[in-house]
């Protein structure tokens, strides 16, 4: 398609260009011939031919001389607003929007516009993105520092009984461990950004490895009494095991975080052709609509169930997805208000190697 338009393009193009000499050429002949009448000459034909076609082409040289000066002053307009955006787009603006009318979106120009109007854009998102991660991580530390600063000019009080002094390093210990997994989250995320993380596949049981983790969260189930459900069908699997193991601890403290004492939590893995597919589901508050597109954003927290009373950074399912991306998988999240969240996750049985 774009082929049959570049030759019928071309084709207009030399039509065009014809049409027009022929129209130069043609104001020649009828100038030469009435210059004849004129002055009452017959030159040989082959003299006629030459005149004309020196004049034909004096006439061509002459309009495009007069008429460059305006090709060059718009061409010279659009080089200077594109100069323009560039620079700003060097010093941090990227809120550009060049403007151009080339005759038509298949212009060299306007091709050139928009692709530094894209350029542009994302480059704005970008940094809407960083000055937002930015001010995450500032609240996230400012938070627990905040408190530790609190507590320990509260223990120079001299008076405190020794319950209270109790109290207060507790709390300093809660919120240094806080600080402690916030830097190792952040740190997580930026080696699996950077490619670097090392990843080492292997062929394992995957029933195994979530049977493991399920007994080794027992205590903060337990402690909850909630019923914990479990339907596992035997799935052998390719991957990175240490890293999957991060995916399903997370799924599996935030579905016991976000549900209620006796609720249920019901894990199901299952084979599907050459797919796993892990559910995770609980019976927790749920997640509104809005809240499911953004879930999986860094520090994103839902304002009603996943509200920072519960704990966490708002880091653990932007590190799952990462993982099941950088294992060729697929994430997801089926919630209702008020019916609890469902998490998926879709991961090929024969994965990527190292």
């Amino acid at each position: 398609m774009k082929r049959l338009r570049f030759v019928l393009k071309s084709i207009l193009t030399v039509i065009a260009v014809m049409s027009i000499v022929s129209l130069f050429w043609t104001a020649a002949y009828f100038i030469t011939e009435a210059l004849y009448t004129q002055f009452a000459w017959r030159p040989h034909p082959l003299v006629r031919q030459i005149i004309s076609s020196i004049l034909g082409f004096l006439l061509f040289g002459m309009t495009m001389s007069a008429i460059s000066p305006f090709l060059r002053k718009r061409e010279k307009v659009f080089w200077q607003h594109l100069i323009d955006a560039i620079n700003r787009i060097a010093k941090g603006d990227f809120r550009v929007n060049l403007q151009a009318d080339w005759g038509g979106r298949n212009h060299p120009f306007a091709e050139l516009v928009t692709r530094i109007n894209d350029m542009a854009a994302n480059l704005q998102a970008m940094e809407e993105m960083r000055q937002e991660f930015i001010s995450n991580v500032s609240h996230e530390i400012g938070s627990p520092l905040t408190s530790i600063r609190g507590f320990a000019r509260a223990l120079k009080n001299e008076d405190l009984s020794r319950e209270q002094r109790l109290h207060y390093l507790d709390i300093i210990e809660t919120e240094c461990v806080r600080l402690s997994k916030l830097s190792e989250n952040l740190l997580r995320l930026a080696m699996l950004d950077s490619d670097h993380y090392p990843f080492h596949p292997t062929s394992y049981r995957l029933d195994t490895q979530l049977q493991t983790l399920i007994l080794h969260c027992e205590p903060q189930w337990a402690e909850k009494e909630l019923n914990m459900c479990v339907l596992f069908e035997k799935v052998i699997i390719t991957a990175d095991e240490d890293l999957l193991s991060q995916v399903w601890l997370n799924l599996i403290h935030n579905a016991i975080k976000f549900t209620p004492k006796g609720g249920t939590i019901t894990i199901q893995l299952q084979r599907r052709g050459e797919q796993a597919i892990v559910t995770v589901s609980d019976t927790g508050p749920g997640i509104n609509e809005h809240d499911q597109l953004r879930i999986f954003e860094r520090f994103y927290k839902a304002d009603k169930s996943r509200h920072r009373a519960a704990g966490g950074s708002g880091l653990g399912l932007s590190i799952a997805k990462k993982i099941v991306d950088i294992h060729h998988g697929i994430i997801s999240v089926q919630s209702q208000p008020g019916e609890g969240a469902t998490f998926t996750v879709e991961l090929p049985v024969h994965g990527p190697v190292s």
